[in-house]
């Protein structure tokens, strides 16, 4: 039993830990950085306030680290696992806002290592991670704001909401949940509406330049999304099946949360009075997000994809806490603990054995070798530097990273081919039967891709 004057101190080893170990397990296992992560640097190396497919934040987050550590790949582990760190400690502060006891705290976010969203899938960088911490604060200060109805809290609120909203639109899922616990609390709230529309005027604000760049590129990620939805090869049956599916699979992955909980609980037996303002906001702030993508999935026949769900579940060991705060019983902490280790050793010991023995996946590319053979031949050919990358986020994306004059990357020059200055050095990646007969440069193949190098002699 953990002494209640250590509960914080546990708390921080656990997040040091947790950061610790899932920045050294990828850095020392992976050969080169996930799709995700090099996809957000490519964008980044070309930063605008939007792309084809999602909004800017997890661009410019990367980019700031490049600034800072070059292209070094621990350094966006480590990223990623501060962004989960804020998120944990997001939720440690509100738990410590609901629960009088800081126990309950802890086992709030230690029960997260029960999900693999918190722990596996963290190494890549992406959208998904990118959410995170604004998901969290987001909960935490709406709950401030509410009951103390400070104005910094209203503002916070805006500015996290709207962070979240540019790491990706499903964002807007929490955002509604808000609104909706509002309606059903407006009598109770009606005094909160100048500050509530001030944190809406902040939100706002921040999301103008990429409204803007929105309209300017005729909504390209909105399109992204629905089509990655499945949409786009409509079948009535999916209006059944996907909703299933979507449903099947969010109880496979919480299992292992659920095997943690109820080795807490002397007793399954669900009491509690859903007016209760504690309980009342926690099932709003849990279950009204995941209703209301499930509606959208029954409604439209959507494909949920699984990584999507990714922040939903950050305050679910909140809520079971208090639900069942009575039939929690302290004498079986020590098997909790147990679970929980068994748990937080398992995840990363996977990700190092499917990283040393599955040789086929996107980090096994070797994506620094092929760029010192690349920038070999260049420098063979021309005096001037690589300037500019194009082909898709992947193969081009990789150049972009990991080459020492850290070009630009674009998917096409479509639309800037005629502001190209002749000493910019130009790499165009892409299928090599095809870049072949067209290349005006030199020509080199790394299979899969062909790269047509063109720049001064």
């Amino acid at each position: 039993m953990i002494l209640k004057k250590n509960i914080s101190k546990v708390f921080y080893l656990f997040i040091f830990s947790n950061l610790c170990l899932w920045t050294f397990i990828p850095s020392i296992s992976n050969l080169n950085l996930p799709l995700d992560t090099i996809e957000a640097l490519a964008w980044g190396s070309n930063l605008d306030w939007g792309f084809n497919k999602h909004p800017p934040f997890s661009a410019f987050a990367v980019e700031v680290f490049y600034f800072i550590f070059g292209d070094n790949d621990w350094s966006f582990y480590l990223l990623s696992q501060i962004f989960v760190a804020i998120a944990f400690f997001a939720v440690w502060k509100f738990s410590n806002e609901i629960f009088e006891d800081k126990l309950y705290s802890l086992l709030s976010v230690l029960l997260l290592s029960g999900i693999y969203f918190y722990n596996f899938t963290t190494p890549e960088f992406n959208v998904n991670v990118s959410q995170l911490p604004f998901w969290a604060l987001a909960v935490y200060f709406f709950w401030k704001s509410i009951n103390f109805n400070k104005k910094i809290d209203w503002i916070l609120l805006g500015f996290f909401s709207a962070l979240g909203f540019l790491s990706k639109y499903l964002f807007i899922y929490l955002i509604t949940s808000f609104f909706i616990y509002f309606i059903l609390n407006f009598k109770k709230f009606k005094k909160l509406k100048p500050n509530c529309l001030l944190s809406l005027l902040i939100f706002f604000i921040l999301l103008i330049p990429h409204l803007i760049w929105l309209l300017e590129n005729n909504f390209v990620t909105i399109f992204y999304g629905l089509n990655r939805s499945g949409l786009s090869d409509f079948h009535i049956t999916d209006h059944f099946i996907n909703p299933i599916i979507f449903l099947l699979k969010q109880i496979l992955i919480l299992i292992p949360f659920f095997i943690m909980f109820l080795t807490l609980l002397k007793k399954f037996k669900i009491k509690f009075k859903i007016y209760n303002k504690k309980i009342f906001f926690l099932i709003s702030i849990n279950l009204i997000p995941i209703l209301l993508i499930l509606l959208t999935s029954i409604i439209t026949g959507a494909k949920i994809r699984t990584m999507w769900m990714t922040p939903f579940y950050l305050f679910l060991g909140t809520l079971f806490l208090e639900i069942f705060r009575k039939n929690i019983e302290f004498k079986k902490m020590k098997k909790f603990y147990y679970f929980f280790l068994f748990f937080f050793i398992l995840s990363p010991s996977f990700y190092l054995a499917v990283s040393v023995f599955d040789q086929t996946k996107r980090t096994d590319y070797p994506g620094k070798e092929i760029s010192r053979l690349v920038q070999n031949k260049w420098d063979d050919n021309f005096v001037n530097e690589i300037k500019i990358v194009v082909g898709d986020e992947w193969s081009a994306g990789n150049l972009s990273y990991h080459l020492s004059s850290r070009p630009i990357w674009f998917n096409d020059l479509k639309d800037i081919a005629n502001n190209i200055s002749d000493d910019q050095g130009v790499i165009y990646v892409g299928n090599p039967k095809i870049l072949k007969k067209i290349c005006p440069g030199v020509f080199g193949e790394i299979k899969p891709a062909g790269y047509c190098m063109i720049g001064m002699r």
